[in-house]
């Protein structure tokens, strides 16, 4: 049975740093794309970040790059997603997900499995 399990969210003020991780079992990490994604108050999911099979390649939303930061360990079945100069907007719960496949930017729907989320609440 697949399981991702997202940790480290939290409540963070405005311009500060936080990471999360995403612990994946039952699959074989390391063929599968992994990808960030959030859902914020009264919003539809989008994507954050995305990152290849073997770190190779990463791909970040517009609203996020220069900000944050995707990498995976495949020898720890981890990706993280590093957060720096933290907004209010970015406000959400935040998923990670895995797809096989070789492409990172795909609607969630074609994500194949995902984790329950972490709350990350910026106060404005």
């Amino acid at each position: 049975q697949v399981q991702l399990v997202e940790s480290g969210g939290g409540l963070v003020q405005a311009g500060g740093s936080l990471r999360l991780s995403c612990a994946a079992s039952g699959l074989t990490f390391s063929r599968y794309v992994m990808g960030w994604f959030r859902q914020g108050p009264d919003k539809e999911r989008e994507f954050v970040a995305g990152i290849m099979r073997n770190g190779g390649s990463t791909d970040y939303a517009d609203s996020v790059k220069g900000r944050f930061t995707i990498s995976r360990d495949n020898a720890k079945n981890t990706v993280y997603l590093q957060m720096n100069s933290l907004t209010p907007e970015d406000t959400a719960v935040y998923y990670c997900a895995a797809r096989r496949g070789i492409d990172i930017r795909r609607p969630p729907d074609e994500y194949e499995h995902w984790g329950p989320g972490t709350q990350l609440t910026v106060p404005s």
